[in-house]
């Protein structure tokens, strides 16, 4: 009779909590993984399953465990880049754990140089590859993160300068990955300084609450996250110069009227969606009870959203409220909501 696998897993190969990971899944399961496989990986992926006849319960939950947290990297890595998942991740589970994570990601990571620009505007890429050769230009484009980030960088350079840029693509065959590593360091190492210069030249609170005003939800709410752990008096006085989507359960109903009208009736279900009860409540009460009904029976159905859709639905609302007292139409009262820096499907 065999043993069960009695090994933790981070003391088993690659291969093996593959296995592992097969046998405790079930045939079905299994199936449909190895479907997304090519022959030689079936066919040692086979064998070594044959060697695993059976599996300790801690074993197999430890390495369901290291895939979840594997998976959930690979998503914090695609929606903000490296240093965004390293925050979460460390706030989630420690900096220990959050490298060693990140340590198993290594190869992905280190194949996108330019990973640190996954969260960076196409505006902003733009602006630090305008005086670069057009060989340069159209390296950094090849090696994006993101196809999607690429073409909205091309979109946004000269169409003279596009032609050429996408002709020198469709010409590249290989790069040295020490030049492409080296460009990305130095593009890194612009950004840090742009940033550090811009913060000197501005400075001051009401500089800082003036770039968050105009920042999107995601942005707003790390960076408020960020100084509430570190320095929570600074946070305070940030915030108390913001107006945030929590803020609006401070508003009368005669400003919540006047904002609903200014919104996309579509953004409403995905901008409550995570909202306290608060703040659905001062939505809903302020609507007929004939589009309370259908925004609640839309709330209820909708699937799960990503943590990003449902910001930028909330910072569209925002927007309006901004709006309306650029004009003078009412008065906010900032600050009396708290910094969530939580991401994910809600």
């Amino acid at each position: 009779m065999a043993l069960p696998v009695a090994k933790p897993p981070g003391a088993l190969s690659g291969r093996k909590k593959a296995a592992v990971l097969c046998v405790s899944i079930g045939t079905d399961e299994a199936a449909g993984i190895f479907k997304h496989l090519n022959d030689e990986m079936i066919e040692q992926l086979t064998v070594e399953m044959a060697r695993t006849p059976s599996v300790a319960p801690e074993v197999a939950g430890g390495v369901m465990e290291e895939v979840l947290e594997t998976a959930a990297a690979h998503g914090y890595i695609s929606e903000g880049g490296m240093r965004y998942a390293r925050e979460v991740l460390e706030r989630a589970v420690g900096a220990a754990r959050a490298q060693e994570i990140l340590t198993r990601l290594a190869v992905v990571i280190e194949s996108s140089p330019f990973e640190f620009l996954r969260g960076s505007p196409a505006e902003q890429i733009v602006a630090f590859l305008r005086n670069e050769h057009p060989q340069t230009v159209a390296l950094v484009l090849a090696h994006l993160p993101s196809t999607e980030l690429a073409a909205r960088v091309l979109e946004q350079l000269p169409p003279v300068s596009q032609t050429d840029i996408a002709t020198r693509i469709a010409l590249m065959t290989q790069a040295s990955p020490d030049v492409v590593k080296e460009i990305a360091s130095v593009m890194e190492s612009k950004l840090e300084t742009v940033i550090r210069h811009e913060y000197h030249e501005a400075g001051g609170v009401g500089s800082l609450a003036q770039i968050l005003n105009s920042s999107d939800r995601a942005t707003e709410q790390n960076i408020l996250k960020y100084l509430s752990d570190s320095d929570p008096e600074l946070a305070d006085e940030v915030r108390s110069r913001l107006f945030v989507f929590e803020d609006i359960v401070g508003l009368d109903d005669r400003s919540i009227q006047m904002i609903l009208k200014e919104v996309d009736a579509k953004e409403l279900p995905l901008a409550l969606r995570g909202a306290s009860p608060d703040v659905a409540d001062k939505i809903l009460n302020n609507m007929s009870q004939r589009g309370a009904e259908m925004l609640r029976e839309e709330m209820e159905y909708m699937p799960p959203q990503r943590r990003r859709v449902v910001e930028e639905a909330q910072s569209k609302v925002v927007a309006a409220v901004r709006k309306l007292e650029d004009a003078g139409a009412l008065i906010l009262s900032r600050g009396t909501a708290g910094a969530d820096g939580d991401d994910g499907v809600i």
